[in-house]
């Protein structure tokens, strides 16, 4: 048998390169695996978990044509371990900081000063907003591939402190600087137990709804850190998104509100007044539409001049109301049914003389003279007769005046969602009673009865004259619609329903009586044709420490009617105007007033007269 010695020779050959390839291949899968095996040891090597915090902020309050009156924005911090900073490439790092951050050099330069002689930890800035804290974070890569960060002397080589870019906080934002304060109100800063700045609210908006606009909770993502400290995802990680405080959604449209603040300015140059306030309340649901102040302020730029402007005056300061509370006495001893509708009583003058009604030391007086010497109920109310309205409030016990005057919401809080509501004073139930066994008049019921001997608040009146704009129920104001988070809708917890004060037809007869006042009567220069328009003025003297000032509060409270059901009750009060006779008077001040803030809600289509009707300027 012939061997083939060159056959044999190449399987030889083939075999060992076989075992050669057996060989590689396994080498490699050990070398492979010892790699696996590596790894997830690193990974799993930390016992501690990783946990990283995402802030969430105080809640936005937004119009209600959906403008975001105040929103909070979370704001960063920037600093840098100068010790690692590259001495050769500090400029570098100051140039490029100053352009990503916004920050002027010359601020950053001084700041590097102050580190100078003791390098370390160096915060550039603890204000940095969300896009500005991005963009460093990209910058902080670039930076650090230009090697301006080095391993410190004497420190571990593998170890360098970057630029550090991290969350301190939020930051209030009132978008459209004083409009609608001091009803939003402002914010203090507060530190809390995380070292971060929160925003706590201290009057008007933020204050009422501080607690709900701060029911926040913050994202927490927790996992296991991997070899470069990074916490990655696995099924045992735990991530929380983070729970912004509830929004407020108002009932306030912000172009209403602005124009009706324009209005306001403008007539405080004409009058000369300390401060105008006005108020727009939908008459059956209490919802407010417009509350504006003549004197207001930035809460982002809060100054020394402004602290008398932070207080919500149309809930804080108590004043005599005078005359406009003539129509709430009348009502009573028409829906007590004490008095006729076609009674007359005397106006205690002779021909053209104004009336006086003499009461014991004292006398009363009315600002009109009435020749027929008697008065109708409707005289009483449209020529805002002082006698008129006293003989009838005698008609009514102490008892049924005083719990009547408490019905219609004076000496108790109208409900409003702000804080700081004052109540008013009246005088006590007995005070109110003496004489009424021996049915004397009574100075009380009488000075009360038109306005005077009380205070009251603004708002509270403004409550009162619901009543007769809505068969004589008596809503609460509200300045908040909702709440809202995460697209849900929430009831405003200051919600309540009306409340009856009078009977429908008691307020149908004090309607048309204040819709006559405005036709031929005090407020004549509120009429606007197509519109139905009743309301009542009254100026009163300021009471002072001693006695009355030569100072005046006039008012106008009323309401507007379209025939589309548009429906609105309206005030306007002008707190110390120009003193001179007759400018004080309200027909001078508050009506004309009350008269552009009806034209405004022409203009925005909030009313529809029965026809065309060409504004005055």
């Amino acid at each position: 048998m012939q061997i083939d010695y060159k056959l044999l020779e190449i399987r030889q050959k083939t075999k060992k390169i076989l075992v050669l390839l057996l060989l590689l291949f396994f080498g490699i899968f050990i070398v492979l695996f010892s790699i696996y095996r590596t790894v997830q040891e690193k990974r799993t090597l930390p016992t501690l978990t990783g946990e990283k915090s995402e802030l969430a902020v105080r809640g936005n309050i937004i119009s209600e044509d959906g403008f975001n009156l105040v929103s909070s924005k979370k704001i960063y911090k920037a600093s840098i371990d100068t010790r690692y900073l590259n001495p050769d490439k500090k400029e570098l790092f100051m140039i490029l900081f100053s352009i990503y951050s916004g920050i002027d050099y010359k601020t950053l330069s001084e700041k590097f000063k102050e580190v100078d002689k003791n390098p370390g930890l160096l915060v550039l800035s603890y204000n940095i907003d969300s896009r500005a804290a991005k963009n460093l974070r990209e910058l902080d890569i670039k930076l650090n591939q230009l090697n301006v960060f080095i391993p410190r002397k004497g420190g571990s080589l593998s170890l360098i402190r970057r630029l550090e870019v991290s969350e301190s906080g939020e930051k209030r934002t009132f978008s459209y600087d004083d409009t609608l304060t001091p009803v939003l109100g402002y914010i203090k800063k507060i530190e809390s137990d995380s070292g971060k700045t929160r925003v706590e609210g201290v009057k008007g908006l933020e204050r009422s709804y501080n607690q709900k606009l701060n029911d926040v909770k913050d994202g927490i993502l927790k996992g296991y850190r991997d070899v470069i400290s990074y916490i990655y995802f696995d099924k045992n990680s735990i991530m929380e998104h983070r729970i912004d405080g509830y929004s407020l959604n108002l009932n306030i449209p912000l172009k209403l509100q602005k124009n009706n603040e324009t209005t306001l300015d403008n007539h405080k140059i004409r009058t000369k007044a300390d401060e105008i306030l006005l108020t727009i309340m939908e008459s059956r649901t209490g919802k407010i539409i417009s509350m504006a102040s003549s004197n207001r302020f930035n809460p982002e730029n809060i100054k020394q001049s402004d602290i008398p402007y932070l207080n919500v005056n149309a809930i804080e300061y108590q004043f005599e109301p005078g005359s406009v509370v003539k129509p709430l006495s009348i009502s009573l001893a028409l829906d007590k049914g004490v008095v006729r509708k076609n009674e007359y009583f005397s106006a205690y003058n002779q021909s053209n003389v104004k009336g006086a009604y003499p009461f014991g030391k004292f006398t009363i007086k009315d600002d009109h003279a009435f020749p027929k010497g008697n008065l109708s109920i409707d005289d009483i109310v449209i020529f805002s007769s002082n006698i008129g309205t006293l003989q009838i409030a005698q008609r009514l016990t102490g008892p049924e005046f005083y719990e009547g005057m408490k019905k219609f919401g004076f000496t108790r809080k109208t409900g409003i969602d702000l804080p700081y509501e004052k109540r008013g004073v009246m005088p006590k139930l007995w005070q109110f009673s003496v004489g009424d066994k021996q049915k004397r008049p009574n100075i009380y019921k009488a000075t009360v009865s038109f306005g005077q001997g009380m205070t009251s608040t603004f708002i509270q009146l403004i409550k009162a004259y619901s009543v007769f704009n809505n068969d004589g129920a008596m809503v609460t104001p509200q300045i908040v619609s909702y709440l809202s988070r995460n697209s849900t809708k929430y009831q405003s917890p200051f919600f309540h329903e009306p409340e009856q004060v009078i009977s429908k037809e008691t307020a149908a007869e004090m309607k048309r009586m204040l819709i006559k006042t405005v036709q031929e009567g005090t407020g004549r220069s509120a009429k606007i044709e197509g519109l139905e328009i009743g309301g009542k003025t009254g100026t009163a003297q300021i009471a002072g420490g001693s006695g009355y000032l030569k100072k005046y509060i006039s008012s106008f409270v009323g309401f507007v009617n379209d025939e589309k059901g548009n429906s609105y009750t309206i005030g306007v009060t002008v707190i110390n105007p120009n003193p001179i006779r007759p400018h004080y008077y309200a027909a001078q001040s508050a009506v004309p007033v009350f008269k552009e803030i009806i034209q405004n809600l022409i203009k925005l289509n909030y009313l529809s007269p029965k026809e065309d009707i060409t504004l005055e300027n």
